[in-house]
């Protein structure tokens, strides 16, 4: 994972590293996500957020109060899926390294 946001990709790309790290992670828990057998009520949910989060990525720069909406909402919609709690760590550390909404 990236942790210095002065961190550039190896790939000579001008992209964020963090852009390319939330990208990373929201791919991740797509695939295991569409890989859980089981069916729960919120899936939906999960598999919308997520898809938001992936075009965001996508996009550029994220809006940060909409980063932290979607991973709400995730996080709320996969609930005490164990086997996701990994890939949604992941997300919830890349969204992190965008920092905090700015207070007005």
């Amino acid at each position: 994972m990236l942790r210095s946001l002065g961190q550039r990709p190896v790939t000579g790309s001008d992209e964020d590293p963090r852009v390319a790290e939330l990208r990373t992670a929201v791919s991740r828990l797509r695939r295991e996500l569409a890989a859980l057998p089981a069916d729960f009520p919120d899936r939906a949910i999960a598999e919308d957020e997520l898809a938001a989060l992936a075009a965001m990525a996508a996009g550029g720069l994220p809006e940060i109060p909409r980063l932290r909406g979607s991973l709400l909402l995730i996080a709320g919609a996969i609930g005490s899926m164990s086997a996701l709690n990994r890939g949604l760590s992941q997300v919830r550390d890349a969204v992190d390294l965008f920092g905090e909404p700015p207070r007005n």
